[in-house]
């Protein structure tokens, strides 16, 4: 996790966003760089022609956005005494792209070159370019998704829950997740009896999985109880004292999920410690 990319806004969730961020930089000794994450003119052209919406007023708004953004991003990082990155030597460092196209799908595009994109929690008050941007990067870039929290954890990756429900995307997940799975003190494969999953190797064999990558995970199962799967996540989570979620990412269709609810869509919405998504 030596590259971290970091999609910003000027909205009032960010500096929880930009915390964990930095939490995971320190904790791998990673480079961390920020653009402006901004609707693109084109979703606003049509409105133009029919003289509803004038298009030189929202370019110079997206310049401030960015201007903005920039702000929030560069003054966070100059608080917090990280150095401006020197090239490509390696280390804590930031860096800001300052020629970002506009619009969520350079997200999933440029996000392929970094080891994990950083977004935060969607809530009630979140825009649609940011919903959008998560799914973008979650579906488009290959890369895992770090979802934080409305308020930052005091730590990250010390004591990891890792859900498994046999799917190919919580096989992915735990791949992409390795480099932090191998520095956490305790690591926990947990099962949801009862709960939403797939056929394929069971809990105990994905502890053995990780065992023989050096990793100490422990096995637990839990009883689903009338909960969701996604309830009886986030119940465990929170009374083991996890500071970390790892999670497979829509094993059922997003569609599905979206109109009918899902262990993912329950997680994005409610979780209170940083999620690290793959799809």
């Amino acid at each position: 996790m030596k590259t971290i990319l970091v999609p910003t806004e000027h909205y009032e969730s960010m500096r929880s966003t930009l915390e964990t961020a930095l939490l995971l930089a320190r904790r791998c000794d990673s480079y961390m760089e920020g653009f402006a994450l901004r609707f693109g003119i084109s979703e606003f052209v049509a409105v133009d022609m029919a003289g509803g919406f004038p298009l030189e007023a929202f370019r110079q708004e997206g310049l401030e956005d960015e201007k903005q953004a920039r702000q929030v991003f560069e003054s966070f990082m100059l608080s917090n005494s990280v150095p401006r990155a020197a090239g490509t030597a390696g280390g804590l460092s930031y860096g800001w792209l300052s020629d970002a196209p506009e619009g969520e799908n350079f997200v999933g595009s440029y996000g392929r070159v970094f080891d994990v994109i950083v977004l935060g929690r969607p809530d009630a008050s979140a825009m649609r370019l940011h919903n959008k941007a998560l799914e973008s990067g979650m579906f488009e870039s290959g890369r895992p998704v770090l979802i934080c929290p409305p308020t930052p954890p005091r730590q990250i990756g010390t004591n990891v829950l890792l859900h498994w429900n046999c799917s190919t995307e919580q096989a992915r997940v735990t791949a992409l997740a390795m480099p932090l799975l191998e520095k956490a003190e305790r690591v926990t494969v947990l099962t949801v009896s009862g709960g939403a999953g797939v056929p394929g190797p069971s809990g105990d064999q994905a502890v053995s999985y990780l065992q023989r990558n050096g990793i100490a995970a422990a096995a637990m199962t839990v009883e689903i109880n009338g909960r969701t799967t996604g309830e009886a996540i986030l119940a465990t989570a929170g009374g083991l004292g996890c500071d970390l979620l790892i999670k497979g990412a829509f094993t059922q269709s997003r569609l599905r999920q979206m109109i009918f609810g899902g262990t993912t869509q329950h997680i994005l919405e409610h979780a209170a410690l940083p999620v690290l998504l793959a799809h």
